[in-house]
């Protein structure tokens, strides 16, 4: 097989109803498409946008190769036709998206798709992947940074992750949500995230004494030493011979910049323990790492026990979201154009956290003169608002409840990222998406932010997008 084209990493189904699109005359009917989501992760008050650069860099590179023609036509299903559409395809339409590393919740477009709708259609499965990953990982990065109250946090789960995707773009994402570095290679030669590591237990193991294997270390990596303490006794043998080594080999070259690892066992008394230690032996400047499938509630009960650590090493609770491991975007249709104009489209359910609001829209994100987050409000996307005017928004589902702002800022939160299928948008580096995603969340309040029942952070409909909805639902009950 060849190398794998990523135009066919699709669901199947998007492949018959664009083929039926075509045999129904439908295939060029515009349409609009908004991707969203229903929950935050975790039970949180919020989430974080990741991965339009993989989308960026699948849009820019789209296209089926002769084996992906071969294959289709071998399914017996797809008409000549349509074998000869998808031969020459190319994206034709506009996106609109929040900018990557942007504060989200639930029930916003967080891209909106306008195109033919064959087009619109084989880019779900692929544009959700993207998205339900790299969110889900970039969210619970910035729960675990926050929870380490500003310590150093290193992300340790390439070997756990399933697969080289959720190793490789998670280590990206995990990025953007807050971690310092990443152990994976291939995320720093790829992505630019910040690589390192130092030794393993095989290490310690291989050599006769402990102490010889700490030398060994000290003095090939003499700049960047981390000593893994626990590989035998973590207080009778580990710290001690850390100690010895960094007298012995780091302090006569002038270094003062080293750590030691704890890997299992009570990881607050131990640090605790250790921390006496190393204080003792006037080595106050030797910070601490640990490890052992951390989370930020870990974390966090390992700082209120007071215990001293510098460093978080974050594995497999991180790279694969354990506690809550599906973000759980969707693709909805939410208008098309007939005669020139936009009709928007609704989709009703008995479970009415799935019934879906309708139209081209756009977020508008309401900021305090603190430029704290208040409110974000999705409107029509032809609404202005005149923010010299006072502003007030409702609850879409309990109306009474009002608000009014006579001191505020308003932000429209979608850029246009394609144009007629072509690029407009710069992808920014990856260290400009990090400090945008880290503004962002400075800008919520901490109640927000918080692990148990943070603060619901309202997302209202302009009074005309809640007309259109309900009307659209009363004409369709009727």
């Amino acid at each position: 097989m060849n190398k794998i084209n990523l135009a066919m990493l699709i669901d199947f189904y998007e492949l018959t109803m664009a083929n039926g699109y075509l045999e129904a005359g439908m295939a060029n009917e515009i349409v609009y498409f908004d991707l969203f989501y229903r929950r935050n992760p975790d039970n949180g008050g919020y989430a974080i946008f990741a991965g339009l650069e993989s989308i960026i860099d699948y849009l820019d590179d789209l296209k089926f190769n002769e084996e992906d023609i071969e294959y289709l036509k071998n399914k017996d299903i797809f008409s000549d036709e349509f074998l000869k559409y998808i031969q020459n395809f190319k994206f034709s339409g506009d996106i609109y998206s929040f900018k990557e590393g942007s504060i989200i919740f639930p029930n916003e477009p967080i891209l909106t798709i306008k195109a033919p709708v064959i087009e619109a259609q084989l880019l779900e499965t692929y544009f959700l992947q993207v998205v339900n990953h790299q969110s889900l990982i970039a969210t619970k990065a910035s729960r675990i940074k926050y929870a380490s109250q500003g310590k150093i946090v290193l992300e340790m789960g390439a070997r756990r992750a399933h697969g080289l995707t959720s190793s490789l773009d998670g280590a990206r994402a995990a990025y953007i949500g807050g971690v310092d570095a990443s152990s994976n290679v291939l995320a720093d030669q790829v992505y630019q995230v910040p690589a390192g590591g130092t030794m393993a237990h095989s290490w310690v193991q291989l050599f006769d004494t402990e102490y010889e294997a700490f030398k060994a270390y000290a003095n090939t990596y003499p700049n960047n030493t981390t000593f893994l303490v626990d590989t035998y006794d973590t207080l009778k043998s580990g710290v001690q011979n850390a100690i010895k080594v960094i007298k012995e080999v780091l302090i006569p070259k002038g270094i003062d910049n080293y750590s030691i690892r704890l890997d299992s066992g009570d990881l607050t008394y131990l640090a605790k323990e250790s921390r006496k230690m190393l204080d003792d032996a006037g080595l106050n400047n030797c910070t601490i790492t640990v490890s052992n499938s951390l989370d930020e509630r870990i974390i966090k009960d390992l700082l209120i026990q007071g215990a001293p650590i510098d460093i978080f090493g974050v594995g497999e609770r991180l790279i694969t979201a354990k506690s809550d491991p599906v973000f759980g975007s969707v693709y909805k249709l939410v208008a098309v154009t007939k005669n020139n104009k936009i009709v928007p489209k609704i989709k009703i359910s008995e479970n009415t956290d799935k019934i879906t609001t309708p139209g081209f829209k756009k977020v508008y994100r309401i900021l305090d003169k603190n430029n704290h987050f208040e409110a974000d409000l999705i409107a029509l996307n032809e609404e202005v608002f005149d923010i010299n005017e006072p502003l007030t928004i409702f609850d879409p589902d309990n109306i009474w409840k009002k608000k009014t702002y006579t001191d505020y800022k308003l932000v429209n939160m979608h850029e246009q990222v394609y144009e007629n299928g072509k690029r407009i948008y710069k992808k920014p580096k990856i260290d400009t998406i990090k400090k945008y995603c880290q503004k962002q969340l400075n800008s919520l309040w901490p109640e927000v932010r918080r692990f148990d029942n943070p603060h619901i952070y309202y997302v209202d409909l302009s009074k005309k997008l809640w007309d259109t909805k309900n009307n659209l639902i009363n004409d369709l009950k009727k």
